[in-house]
């Protein structure tokens, strides 16, 4: 049997990888193999095994959703930052596997406009655009006098 399929490589803190999707004639996903470039290694191993038993969820009818919904925003080592510019921190290879299956399959509801206000709000803090990302868990820092701190994980950019 030909099935059609997708292979996206990426890599998260140096450690690379493919991920490759078989899709049935829908254009949903019915398979799933993740490839790591050190074989033999317990992350191989390890994505292996993630990559078969997700796949028979697939094939046994397990919504995609729910697949991503407990995939997306595990944290565990390795993680770090990512060649995606839509995936720019993972905070594990299968936050980043979840997440990125969430961006390739699942269409996203269409978010309707706030109603407009005759006062505008105001607030507080003011948009830090030059904020780095949080070496520990990836979210976004926040200016604490000359430094950045994390309000997600509380670590600091190394300031005293």
């Amino acid at each position: 049997m030909t099935r059609k399929s997708i292979t996206h490589k990426f890599s998260i803190a140096g450690h690379e990888g493919y991920i490759t999707v078989g899709m049935y004639d829908d254009g949903t996903p019915g398979e799933m193999f993740v490839r790591m470039s050190k074989e033999g290694t317990v992350v191989s191993g390890l994505m292996d095994a993630l990559a078969t038993v997700t796949s028979i969820a697939l094939q046994f009818g397990v919504p995609l959703e729910v697949i991503i919904d407990k995939f997306a925003h595990t944290r565990f080592e390795p993680a770090g930052v990512t060649e995606n510019p839509k995936i720019r921190f993972a905070k594990s290879i299968v936050d980043y596997i979840g997440r990125w299956l969430e961006l390739l399959y699942v269409s996203k509801h269409e978010v309707l406009p706030l109603p407009k206000q005759e006062k505008p709000t105001e607030f507080a803090c003011e948009i830090q655009e030059d904020a780095p990302v949080c070496p520990m868990c990836g979210a976004l820092m926040v200016r604490n006098g000359s430094c950045y701190k994390c309000v997600n994980c509380g670590s600091t950019s190394g300031c005293s």
